[in-house]
């Protein structure tokens, strides 16, 4: 071989190392940890706070979904519940695990998992808490703001135009009608049914049971446990390590969690997009007061 051919080969082989480099940092840059390099993982996806938005989670756990190194899962929840959609969204995303893959699937709540926590929560093979988590709060709230009294007294007027009686129902210059609340409470009803449908199919509690318990009111982990809304009372390592034998791994189990995500000024002046900033900074905002909206939210 040439002088120059060896110089060649050489200068692809580093580049070839270079691109594999790359792309496994591109993988723990994405994931969290290059849980594919060190066996067998349990992933640790955390649900935090009011949840208003599935995208970060569900984004988290598909990506470990699709991670060969990750053998089971742990849904980390510490979530006083929040919107209906959002909750649903990711109840639906744990279920789908569940259901389409052969991996365990466990759900863990610490401090709080109650009203949209819970709901999602009961998406996994089974679910765990502490003796004192405060969990349950099975219901359903909308609210919004009547500032009609409030417009009389300062004289602001409010104009209105809608295409229909009903467009404008639940806005906040003027108060509910009586057939404005009897449609609203139909909707909460209906919403409510759906949080009862989906405790007593994935709980495996008739509906009955269920609806005895679905009045809102908040549970202990440890009468949780009694009532079967739960399937037993432990700490996060005691369910990682449960999580561990389940999937072959022994009960000291290495773990993976996704990365959390960072905006520095850096990002802001180079490259991050004004939309995603807002998104960012929105998603640190809590609930405001605004039209109606459906919360599974503990109160």
């Amino acid at each position: 071989m040439t002088y120059d051919k060896r110089n060649t080969v050489i200068a692809l082989l580093a580049l070839l190392g270079l691109f594999g480099v790359g792309a496994v940092l591109s993988i723990w840059w994405t994931v969290g940890n290059t849980s594919f390099l060190a066996g067998g993982r349990v992933a640790v996806v955390p649900l935090r706070g009011v949840i208003t938005d599935e995208a970060a989670f569900t984004k988290a756990l598909d990506g470990f979904r699709e991670d060969p190194g990750v053998r089971a899962f742990v849904i980390e929840i510490e979530s006083p519940g929040g919107t209906v959609g959002a909750s649903q969204s990711i109840f639906e995303a744990i279920r789908d695990l569940r259901d389409d893959d052969e991996r365990p699937v466990l759900a863990w709540m610490g401090d709080v998992g109650a009203s949209g926590g819970y709901y999602a929560a009961v998406g996994a093979d089974s679910v765990y808490a502490l003796p004192g988590t405060m969990t349950g709060s099975i219901g359903v709230i909308m609210e919004f703001p009547n500032a009609e009294e409030f417009f009389r007294k300062v004289g602001v007027g409010w104009e209105v135009v809608a295409s229909g009686e009903h467009k404008d129902l639940g806005g906040y210059a003027r108060a509910l009608s009586p057939e404005g609340r009897e449609i609203l409470e139909e909707v909460v009803g209906d919403v409510h049914e759906q949080f009862v449908e989906v405790v007593s199919e994935n709980r495996n509690l008739d509906r009955e049971t269920v609806l005895g318990l679905a009045d809102g009111r908040v549970f202990s982990g440890r009468q949780a446990n009694e009532l079967g809304l739960v399937d037993g009372l432990m700490t996060l390592p005691e369910t990682i390590a449960l999580a561990g034998r389940m999937a072959g791994l022994g009960t000291d189990p290495r773990t993976v969690r996704p990365r959390e995500p960072r905006v520095s000024l850096f990002d802001l002046l180079g490259g991050l997009s004004i939309g995603d900033a807002r998104t960012w900074i929105a998603s640190l905002a809590p609930l405001r007061p605004s039209a109606p909206r459906l919360l599974f939210e503990l109160r």
